[in-house]
């Protein structure tokens, strides 16, 4: 009897063991960011792609107030390509608050720039220190990417908080969300996006501004690369034409629900 007690013990270990392994498995499972974009008015969908509720367990933005006529208006700024000073410029004439996400090698190569975003009232938001793929790093490693980006931009400004961090790539898990909010972040990804990444893949202003307008819904959180000429170019008409339809820019700081 006792032979069989321990046996019986060794078995309820071992399948606890076996649970909490593919627990930590399943907690790891990467997810590259994808979204059914919004056509005609209607909104966007992230239904389909399996990930939603890891996005709503760790309070991650994907929309904002669907009901409201917002915009929040961000930036991935990896490296300057001579466009962000341009952006700044527009953005502080039309008076319309954004976000934007760098990475160590862009806090090390344009201070300047990343001074003037804080100083004419943009966010400096967290993407990382060196851009790797966040499921292939250990929590702690997680940590240092984003204290450096953290502690440097708060050494370099007056911005000492940093509560929006965008993983690179789009590529997260329910571990690095979860890790990233244990740290006081929110993480952003966006409802209105296109291939906009490449600066040899460029096709002209009217494009560019096609795209986004075809896009817009309430509570849109916009992606735009900075290194791209035709947003650079195009950004003025579809702030100007995006309120003509309604629609007000915010602050993520002012962003009051998060809808999936």
């Amino acid at each position: 009897m006792k032979n069989f007690a321990m046996a019986a013990l060794a078995a309820i270990v071992l399948m606890c063991g076996v649970s909490q392994v593919a627990e930590a498995a399943d907690t790891d499972k990467p997810y590259h960011f994808g979204f059914k974009k919004s056509k005609n008015g209607q909104l966007p969908s992230i239904n389909e792609e399996g990930f939603k509720p890891i996005l709503q367990k760790n309070g991650a933005i994907f929309l904002g107030d669907t009901s409201r006529k917002e915009i929040f208006l961000t930036f991935d700024n990896g490296y300057e390509n001579g466009y962000t000073s341009g952006i700044l410029d527009l953005l502080k004439a039309k008076k319309v608050p954004a976000i934007f996400f760098i990475t160590g090698h862009y806090l090390k190569d344009q201070p300047e720039l990343v001074i003037r975003m804080v100083n004419e009232g943009h966010l400096v938001g967290n993407h990382s220190w060196s851009h790797p793929d966040m499921t292939q790093i250990p929590n702690g490693r997680l940590k240092e990417e984003l204290d450096q980006v953290k502690d440097g931009v708060s050494q370099l400004t007056n911005q000492k908080r940093m509560d929006f961090v965008r993983p690179p790539r789009g590529i997260f898990s329910d571990r690095t969300l979860a890790a990233g909010r244990a740290d006081g972040y929110a993480s952003v990804f966006w409802s209105v996006a296109y291939r906009d990444w490449d600066p040899k893949s460029q096709k002209g202003s009217s494009y560019a501004y096609q795209q986004v307008m075809a896009q817009l819904h309430p509570g849109a959180v916009i992606l735009l690369h900075s290194v791209s000429k035709d947003n650079a170019q195009a950004l003025s008409q579809i702030i100007d034409d995006a309120r003509k339809q309604g629609y007000t820019f915010l602050s993520l700081n002012d962003m009051k629900l998060k809808v999936y």
